[in-house]
């Protein structure tokens, strides 16, 4: 299976299967999906993300978002659709930081999710684990902070290696280069300031590497985040069986 799934309408749509872990496992593939928006997908991606198996879909959006921008799988008949907000405002730029200075926007606005949005990351990942059969995917607007966060928690309970974390992240770099220019416009165009609003639209592989430094001072791992915001031991497990071969 490709990583990358090129429909009409998304961009940054791939499958997290195909990664080693560190005890010699893979994930598997068409079992756990990370996005971007889907407003825009077409009938005929609709009907070939049914054909890959998709079984339930979750919306990390505001409801500001949600409403601007409808998903086209609330109400599907054939698909779970699940609204569930990582963040109550819209995007990085406003959100009350409050996790500390640093150099890069994007690791407070990270560590806020962790720190102050535990329960809403708890309620995603309990979301995943008792997705029905088939593929579960989760995804945001560009499909690279909140869903980035998500990922790396999911990677790192999988037991996935740290660099190969990173370069997931990394990964949407490739993979939004028109939609950055398209909302770096919008930012032009309503008299803002495009190029701070550009530093909350990098990937770099720094970025996630300081919100997974963060989790094992906080925490000693990822599994223990998990246990310290209250995600049972049967979601852990679950979550373990639908991302791991054998």
């Amino acid at each position: 299976p490709k990583r990358h799934l090129i429909l009409p309408g998304v961009q940054n749509l791939r499958d997290l299967g195909g990664y080693p872990t560190a005890d010699g496992k893979l994930t598997r593939w068409r079992r756990v999906l990370r996005g971007d928006g889907l407003h825009r997908i077409t009938a005929e991606g609709l009907d070939a993300l049914g054909s890959e198996g998709l079984t339930s879909v979750i919306d990390l959006r505001s409801a500001a978002e949600l409403a601007d921008e409808p998903n086209p799988y609330l109400g599907h008949p054939d698909v779970l659709f699940h609204h569930q907000p990582v963040y109550d405002d819209l995007a990085p730029t406003m959100q009350r930081i409050r996790a500390g200075d640093h150099d890069d926007p994007l690791v407070p606005f990270y560590l806020t999710a962790l720190i102050e949005r535990g329960e809403a990351v708890r309620a995603v990942l309990a979301r995943i684990a008792v997705a029905p059969k088939g593929a579960v995917l989760f995804h945001c607007t560009a499909g690279k902070d909140r869903t980035g966060i998500i990922a790396a928690l999911l990677l790192g309970t999988a037991g996935v290696e740290r660099e190969t974390i990173l370069a997931d992240y990394a990964l949407t770099g490739e993979f939004i280069a028109a939609l950055v220019e398209e909302l770096l416009e919008r930012t032009r165009q309503s008299g803002g300031d495009a190029e701070a609003h550009a530093r909350f639209l990098a990937c770099a592989p720094p970025t996630m590497a300081a919100m997974l430094d963060h989790i094992d001072r906080r925490h000693g791992s990822i599994a223990g985040y998990l246990k310290d915001i209250g995600l049972e031991p049967g979601d852990i497990s679950a979550l373990r069986d639908r991302l791991l071969l054998g």
